[in-house]
């Protein structure tokens, strides 16, 4: 049954029934009369009919870098509260950390309709710049800083810092580093700068021979870590930049009898279900991921309903949580 057969079926106008399905104005009786052909035959409009009449279709394409990780689960819920009230679906897209599949993703969303589309990158390439800067829909980037764009972020460098900062005072006089890719500004430039500078604010040199990039995963911090502890000097504390890495870095410590934090203090950024729940639980920094999804959502729909040529950079901060791998029983000042 299409819209002028069940017009018919109502005895009341075609642009009477858009009008009820687009909460337009509408007689009172003419609703009635709408209501009952309603429960008479189930019908339902043509959903591909009411997108090219209303110009909206009430979906918006989310770009996760992957589908694994509990931090961008996190953020995910977040979105689709906060859309799922507005009666928004996702379209999710799991690039597997493959930027040209962000790309390509990207290019998706441009030439089919969505509402707009929420940007979970880790780097931004020129090709990313001139892809975006095509969008016809509003878009808004959740974990990164990209100037002209509407983002949510972290306040990764001071994460970093308090972290590094807190093992210090601990009595840590000789830090180590795991850090991440280096081209993701957030997780890699930012946190390495906020060791870096917690380091020089306590009067330490860095070493670079302490200083390790791996993956975002546990298999790399382990390697990591044994490199690192394998050496002539060994650390009695390591900043990791994510928790994963910071795991991997306890298990080769576990299997190698190294003590912690005793013998050598560990500190990550996530605040993962996983790290409280290791043989020593991991002293983390809690990044507020499904605030960041929240916020990023409120800020889409708000550029959706009232488009701006203000661009707004929305930064959350974070809350250190000590648990045993610092928890040493002396303390320097």
């Amino acid at each position: 049954m299409n819209i002028s057969e069940f017009a018919k079926e109502a005895g009341v106008s075609v642009s009477a029934v858009s009008r009820y399905f687009n909460d337009g104005y509408l007689s009172d009786d003419k609703r009635a009369l709408i209501e009952e052909a309603l429960q008479r035959t189930g019908y339902v409009p043509s959903y591909s009919a009411r997108t090219v009449r209303t110009k909206v279709t009430k979906l918006v394409g989310v770009i996760l870098p992957k589908l694994s990780s509990e931090s961008i689960s996190r953020v995910t819920e977040g979105i689709s509260e906060v859309l799922g009230r507005e009666g928004f679906e996702l379209l999710l897209v799991n690039t597997a950390n493959d930027y040209s599949r962000e790309i390509s993703s990207l290019e998706l969303f441009r030439q089919n309709r969505v509402d707009g589309v929420i940007l979970l990158a880790s780097v931004f390439t020129d090709l990313h710049r001139s892809v975006l800067a095509k969008m016809r829909v509003p878009v808004v980037i959740v974990g990164q800083q990209l100037k002209g764009y509407n983002c949510v972020c972290h306040n990764d460098m001071g994460a970093a810092y308090a972290m590094t900062s807190l093992m210090i005072e601990k009595g840590g006089k000789l830090p180590a580093f795991i850090g991440a890719n280096p081209d993701d500004n957030a997780a890699g430039r930012d946190r390495r700068i906020g060791y870096e500078k917690a380091l020089a604010d306590h009067g330490i040199t860095p070493d670079p021979k302490l200083m390790e990039i791996a993956k975002f995963n546990m298999d790399s911090g382990y390697e990591k870590a044994k490199r690192i502890l394998s050496g002539r000097k060994r650390p009695d504390c390591i900043f990791c930049a994510t928790d994963n890495i910071a795991a991997g870095a306890m298990l080769y410590c576990r299997e190698q009898g190294i003590k912690i934090p005793d013998e050598v203090m560990i500190g990550g950024v996530g605040d993962s279900r996983m790290g409280k729940v290791l043989y020593s639980p991991l002293s983390s920094v809690h990044l507020h991921y499904k605030t960041a999804g929240t916020e990023g959502a409120k800020m889409l729909l708000a550029e959706m309903r009232d488009s701006s040529d203000v661009r707004r950079i929305l930064q959350l901060e974070f809350d250190v949580v000590e648990r045993d791998s610092t928890a040493r029983k002396y303390e320097t000042v």
